[in-house]
C-alpha cells in the first residue's frame, strides 16, 4: 500500500505543477481528482489533531457546498489552494538531505557542546544553534537540539530544565523561521503582498536581532553565573565551522537568487519558484561537495518515507482548502469581512486585528497555513490598495510567533511530547515573549508606514 499512497501523492504534485505552465480545463480536473483520491487515501493514515481538523474543514466545506447551490460538475475544482503548500512540503526532504549528506548538522551539533561552562552561555550556544539549524532541518531541529541538550540539564531541576528547552529552543528556531526564505508562511505572505523576498529581508533581520539581544539579555538576568558541568565533545577546528557555515549560507543564497530569477521570468509566484528550485539546485549543491553518492542514498529513502508520513498534511490542508474556496463563496465571509476591511484605512488598528486574528485561531486550533489562507480571502477584495512591506511584516511575524506559543502548533507539541508535558504548558512559558514579539513587529511595522 505504502508504493501507492506515495505514487498517489506524487502524480498529484506532478501534475499540479504542469497545470502552472499549461493552464487548461482537462489538467484543473485532472489536479481535482487526484486531490479527492489523495484525500481519500489520506483519511486511513492521518491521525491526531491533523484528522479532527481535517475532518471538521471537510464536513464544513461539505455543508458549505450544499448551501451554496454550487454545481456538482465543478466539485473536482474546489481541491487545489493548498497543493502548492503541499508541494514545498513534499520537495523540502531534499534539501534537508544535502544537510546529512554534507555533515553540516554534526559540526553544529558538536559546536553547541564544545566549551559550555554555564547555563546563560548554553542558553545562547542552543539559542544560536536552534536557529541555524531550522533554516535547512525545519521541524527535525527541535528533537536535535532537545536530545543533545538533555545529557548536560540532567542534573537541573525538572520544571527549570523544561522552561529552558522550551524557550531556548522553540525561540530560536520560530525566530530563524521569520528570515527563511524556504518558510512556508514567510512565502504565502509575500505572494499576497505582491513583494519579493529581497524586498522584506532588509527589514526582517533587523527585527530579527532585536528580538535575539532582547531574548539574551531576559535569558542573562536568569541565568547569568549558573555553573554547569558538560561533557567535552572535543575540540572542533574553526576553519571547518567557518566552511560549513560558508557552504550552508552560499547554498541558501544561491537558491533565493534563483527562486526569485524564476520568478522574474516566469511570473508563477514566489511559493512556486521556491518549490521548482530546491531539487536542482539540491543536486547541484551535492556534485560541488563531491557528495553525489552519499546525497542519493540518503535523500531517496528519505523522501519515500517523508512522502508517506505527509498524510496528516494532504488530509488537513487538502480539506481545508476545499473549506476555504467554500467559505469565500458563501454570505457568510461578510462577518469576517466587516471586522477587517472596515479598518484597513487605519494600519495600526488593522494590524492589531491580525495579530490578535492568529493568537485566537492558534488556540482555537487552527493551522496558521489555514488561518493565512482564509484571511487572503477576506483581505483579496482590497489587498492591490494595502499591500504594503509594512502588512507583510506582520503577516510574517504573526503567523509565525504561533511556532513559539500555540499549544497546537507541530514544533510547540512535538517539543511537549519528547518532555511529556501538555502542550499548554510551554504556550504558558512563551506566551509573554510571543506577545511582546508580535506587539513590537506591529509597532515597527506602523513605524515603517511613515517612511516607505
Amino acid at each position: 500500500m505504502r508504493p501507492i499512497i506515495i505514487t498517489l501523492y506524487s502524480s498529484l504534485i506532478v501534475i499540479y505543477t504542469v497545470s502552472r505552465f499549461w493552464d487548461n480545463l482537462f489538467f484543473s480536473y485532472a489536479v481535482g481528482i487526484l486531490a479527492v483520491l489523495s484525500l481519500a487515501a489520506a483519511s486511513f493514515y492521518a491521525s491526531g489533531l491533523y484528522k479532527k481538523s481535517g475532518l471538521a474543514f471537510l464536513i464544513l466545506a461539505s455543508i458549505l457546498f450544499v448551501y451554496n447551490g454550487t454545481a456538482w460538475s465543478s466539485f473536482f475544482l474546489y481541491f487545489d489552494s493548498m497543493i502548492g503548500i503541499l508541494s514545498l512540503f513534499f520537495v523540502l526532504p531534499f534539501l534537508n538531505s544535502i544537510i546529512r549528506a554534507g555533515q553540516y548538522d554534526t559540526s553544529l551539533r558538536r559546536l553547541l557542546q564544545n566549551g559550555v561552562h554555564d547555563l546563560h552561555t548554553l542558553y545562547t550556544r542552543s539559542f544560536l544553534i536552534s536557529h541555524f539549524l531550522g533554516l535547512f532541518l525545519n521541524i527535525a531541529t527541535v528533537s536535535l537540539v532537545h536530545r543533545t541538550l538533555k545529557p548536560s540539564l540532567s542534573g537541573m531541576k525538572t520544571k527549570m530544565a523544561d522552561i529552558f528547552y522550551t524557550r531556548s529552543i522553540l525561540r530560536g528556531y520560530a525566530l530563524c523561521l521569520v528570515w527563511s526564505p524556504i518558510e512556508i508562511m514567510v512565502i504565502i505572505s509575500l505572494d499576497l503582498t505582491g513583494y519579493s523576498y529581497i524586498n522584506v529581508v532588509p527589514f526582517l533581520i533587523p527585527l530579527v536581532l532585536l528580538m535575539f539581544f532582547s531574548d539574551w539579555i531576559f535569558s542573562r538576568r536568569q541565568y547569568k553565573d549558573l555553573p554547569l558541568v558538560m561533557e567535552n565533545s572535543g575540540s572542533i577546528p574553526l576553519k571547518k565551522i567557518l566552511r560549513k557555515t560558508a557552504q550552508m549560507m552560499g547554498m541558501l543564497c544561491v537558491l533565493v537568487l534563483t527562486a526569485t530569477l524564476f520568478e522574474y521570468l516566469f511570473e508563477k509566484g514566489f511559493l512556486f519558484s521556491v518549490v521548482i528550485s530546491i531539487v536542482p539546485i539540491a543536486f547541484i549543491w551535492a556534485l560541488l561537495i563531491n557528495r553525489r553518492r552519499r546525497y542519493l542514498n540518503i535523500a531517496v529513502p528519505v523522501f519515500k518515507e517523508r512522502t508517506f508520513f505527509l498524510s496528516n498534511y494532504f488530509f488537513m490542508f487538502l480539506s481545508a482548502g476545499f473549506f476555504v474556496e467554500m467559505l469565500s463563496a458563501s454570505p457568510f465571509i461578510a462577518y469576517l469581512e466587516a471586522v477587517f476591511l472596515t479598518n484597513t484605512e487605519h494600519e495600526l488598528l488593522l494590524f492589531g486585528l491580525i495579530g490578535l486574528y492568529f493568537i485566537l485561531a492558534s488556540f482555537s486550533g487552527f493551522h496558521p497555513l489555514v488561518s493565512i489562507a482564509l484571511l487572503g480571502e477576506v483581505l483579496s477584495p482590497v489587498l492591490a490598495d494595502i499591500s504594503s512591506i509594512s502588512l507583510a511584516l506582520v503577516l510574517i511575524t504573526s503567523s509565525l510567533a504561533t511556532a513559539i506559543y500555540s499549544p497546537y502548533n507541530l514544533s510547540v507539541s512535538l517539543l511537549a511530547g519528547q518532555m511529556n508535558l501538555v502542550p499548554f504548558q510551554l504556550s504558558f512559558w512563551n506566551l509573554p515573549f510571543s506577545l511582546y514579539f508580535i506587539g513590537s513587529s506591529i509597532l515597527i511595522a506602523y513605524g515603517l508606514t511613515f517612511i516607505l
